[in-house]
């Protein structure tokens, strides 16, 4: 498919087909896709947690109990989810953290270009700490930076993708001790094949967005 027709592909999916599940292949694609997305001076200020599992699975749905109930459903029948987390912190022990990992991935060609790196994710994350008051959601918006591109890029390998934010994002920081290791969950994201009933699909259900005179100013 072009980028169009990929575009035009994607929806978010309302039912999972339970017999087809996501090859180990396209999975490794999967992991990849959020490694490798853009972040604000490569901050990466992200964990996720994939479950693939029928138990690990059944670990996320108890962010689906009470309110979010109508949520269990597209997270247990799903072939996998990713649960997006976000740093709650950036502090100089990460950010040299950071340095150390770009420095022995050979991005910087001198100690300058290093130092000056440093210098520069520092101002960064001083401005949204000290004077905007908003690192916690800076480092938010980074991971939904993430989100978008994943939605992108598991529909161009043909999988079906859910996100939602629906779901008791306290009781999953519980879950899996998110907190006390500097994370926080913001999303969960389920993938795998939709069913032929789905009456979301495309097929059924028309997409509909606002038209191009109303959104787009041309200059």
């Amino acid at each position: 498919m072009n980028l169009t027709e990929t575009l035009n592909w994607r929806y978010t999916t309302k039912e999972f087909d339970t017999s087809k599940k996501i090859s180990a292949s396209d999975m490794a694609e999967v992991k990849n896709l959020l490694r490798m997305s853009p972040s604000s001076v490569n901050l990466q200020p992200w964990h996720f947690i994939i479950a693939e599992t029928a138990a690990g699975k059944e670990r996320i749905a108890k962010g689906t109990e009470g309110f979010y109930h109508f949520n269990k459903p597209k997270v247990v029948n799903a072939s996998a989810v990713v649960l997006f987390c976000s740093r709650t912190s950036a502090d100089d022990v990460y950010m040299k953290h950071l340095l150390e990992v770009q420095d022995k991935d050979g991005r910087f060609p001198n100690e300058d270009i290093k130092n000056g790196m440093y210098g520069g994710m520092n101002a960064f994350a001083d401005i949204h700490k000290y004077d905007l008051k908003d690192v916690q959601h800076w480092m938010e918006k980074q991971v939904y930076l993430n989100i978008g591109q994943f939605l992108l890029g598991v529909a161009s390998l043909n999988i079906d993708a859910t996100p939602m934010e629906g779901l008791d994002m306290k009781a999953l920081d519980e879950e899996f001790g998110l907190r006390a290791k500097g994370f926080t969950a913001i999303t969960a994201v389920s993938i795998g094949y939709r069913t032929a009933t789905d009456f979301n699909a495309t097929d059924k259900t028309p997409k509909s967005r606002l038209p191009e005179s109303e959104i787009f100013t041309e200059i």
